[in-house]
């Protein structure tokens, strides 16, 4: 049985004696560690990312799973894909136990199926063009380990996000990213930095991958979608800087278009 960073004691005693400012004071110095620990494993991430990349840029998928905290940053970083970087939603897929469901309300027990994981893999024919990435601070929840075994026997190359060292997890895929931040500030809490560490690192290998997939120009998102008033005047700024159009032509070149990138090509 593994040793848990994730489950041991916090650093920190008698919380509800604190003050406000104490408390804050305490979690942001905890919450410090987690960009110092994922700098020294940078070159984990890179791995995936490539890996990654090879699989999209023929077609392929990118797949999340996880339960609880970590199932829902996946769903998360796979929702903001397509409006960020105009991809098709079926791209980047986010699957957590219990379902949709689970995103808002925790489903009782759901995590410890070891066979649900693959269910919902094959409920979207995932196959060898595909890339899985497990989520698990513990780096043992039976969903995401089952899912990854089986995974592996199919063929698919898969990765997993773990903050314990020596869990179950990277044993499991074929690569792993651990990223041991340490004891959380309310013990056992791992929706605090380990969470974060999760959520970093998830916006680390969708943002690379997609710029590798040339889903952005230069530092734009010129895919993006229009889907509300904020972004159709992002929009309309990048044209009237890239190429120097007064607003109201630039707004309604990018309307006409319907993307930043469609714009720009059309007076290339």
């Amino acid at each position: 049985m593994i040793k848990k960073t994730t489950e041991t004691s916090s650093l920190y005693n008698e919380l509800e004696k604190m003050s406000t400012l104490d408390l804050l004071r305490n979690i942001n110095r905890e919450d410090h560690k987690v960009p110092e620990v994922i700098a020294r494993i940078l070159p984990q991430i890179e791995r995936v990312v490539e890996a990654v990349y090879e699989k999209m840029k023929e077609g392929g998928r990118l797949f999340y799973m996880g339960s609880g905290t970590s199932g829902r940053l996946g769903v998360v970083d796979a929702s903001e894909c397509p409006p960020t970087f105009g991809v098709p939603h079926g791209w980047v897929i986010g699957l957590i136990s219990g379902g949709d469901s689970a995103i808002r309300k925790a489903v009782e027990f759901a995590e410890d199926s070891r066979e649900m994981g693959w269910s919902d893999l094959q409920a979207h024919k995932a196959n060898a063009g595909d890339f899985v990435i497990g989520i698990t601070a513990s780096g043992t929840t039976p969903y995401v380990l089952g899912a990854m075994e089986k995974a592996r026997e199919h063929g698919i190359q898969t990765a997993g996000i773990t903050c314990n060292e020596g869990a179950p997890l990277s044993e499991a895929v074929d690569f792993p990213i651990v990223a041991v931040v340490g004891p959380e500030f309310v013990t056992g809490s791992t929706r605090m930095k380990a969470g974060t560490a999760q959520k970093l690192i998830l916006n680390m290998i969708s943002t690379s991958v997609m710029i590798k997939l040339g889903r952005v120009k230069g530092n734009k998102m010129v895919d993006m979608q229009l889907a509300n008033n904020k972004l159709v005047d992002r929009g309309t700024r990048m044209l009237v800087e890239e190429l120097g159009l007064p607003y109201e032509e630039a707004k309604e070149l990018l309307l006409e278009h319907g993307s930043v990138r469609l714009a720009i090509e059309s007076k290339n």
